[in-house]
């Protein structure tokens, strides 16, 4: 018998855990971030400026995007020091 999973198991970067706000993004955020090596930071900034208009919750992810500029100045700072 076939496993209806199975093209899922087998292209997991078509499949979304917890929702469908990325879903029709041209280029979803993993593939931006991964292909630019962007920090974990850096990888959260893009993560929610992408989500923020289609999550239901665009003052939180908006809020979250500034946290996390924030995070990563501070991680800049503390690498240059």
């Amino acid at each position: 018998m076939t496993n209806k999973n199975m093209f899922e198991d087998a292209f997991p970067h078509d499949k979304q855990v917890g929702g469908s706000h990325y879903k029709e993004l041209p280029i979803q955020p993993y593939t931006f971030i991964s292909k630019n090596k962007l920090s974990f930071f850096q990888g959260c900034v893009v993560k929610y400026v992408c989500r923020y208009l289609f999550k239901g919750t665009p003052i939180q992810d908006l809020e979250k995007v500034i946290h996390y500029c924030e995070l990563e100045i501070e991680r800049i700072k503390e690498e240059t020091k």
